[in-house]
């Protein structure tokens, strides 16, 4: 795939603990990762952190067609700026940046990737994926959904709620991500029945019980 311009992105599902991924010591995911990952209290959050950086530059070395110990991430956040362990992913390459645009989302064991090869430099991208549980929480509805979502859902059969709901939310954040803004931005003000750039990922098999969405911007 080298040098090649993707005119849409890359999608890439992987188990957290692929055993086709060498190990990577903590070192190799930079100052920011590393301190991160000691802040975790639980061993497997820790772990399975690593385990999404690690996808990732892997992912991003694949895209490239380089050898992944030339890549030094180099995660950038809208309000805090480059060097951060949050915000957008993104890999020096030799000194300079990466040609890429990046993004991925952890759930219930699996990494979902997305990247841009040779992207202009304002474009920005947000994927998500997201468990079918996690939206079944009472209230939901109220701190998460607008006027209108919450007029779909009680359009559609009762046993495709959860899993709507659940696509909804991933939807939100893949647009959040793509923005930078987070969830700095009340989700329940924002309408994702129809946002250009917005989707759903359906060209990817996904397990049961995850759905996902994806933004380009």
């Amino acid at each position: 795939m080298k040098g090649v311009v993707m005119d849409s992105p890359v999608l890439d599902l992987r188990q957290l603990h692929d055993p086709r991924i060498p190990d990577t010591s903590l070192e190799a995911l930079g100052k920011p990762a590393e301190r991160r990952a000691l802040r975790y209290a639980n061993p497997a959050d820790r772990e399975e952190f690593m385990a999404g950086r690690v996808a990732l530059l892997y992912f991003a070395a694949s895209l490239l067609d380089v050898d992944p110990t030339r890549l030094v991430p180099d995660y950038r956040c809208p309000r805090c700026g480059p060097g951060q362990d949050h915000g957008r992913p993104g890999f020096m390459l030799d000194g300079g940046p990466a040609p890429l645009a990046l993004s991925a989302s952890r759930a219930s064991g699996w990494v979902l990737l997305a990247g841009v090869v040779h992207a202009p430099e304002e474009l920005r991208l947000g994927v998500d994926l997201e468990s079918t549980g996690k939206a079944t929480f009472e209230g939901f509805d109220g701190v998460a959904l607008t006027a209108a979502e919450k007029r779909f859902l009680s359009s559609i059969p009762d046993q495709e709620r959860d899993s709507q709901r659940a696509r909804l939310w991933a939807r939100k954040e893949a647009w959040l991500k793509m923005t930078g803004e987070g969830l700095r931005r009340n989700p329940a003000g924002l309408d994702v029945l129809d946002l250009p750039g917005l989707r759903d990922v359906t060209e990817r098999a996904l397990p049961d019980g995850l759905v996902a969405a994806l933004a380009l911007g």
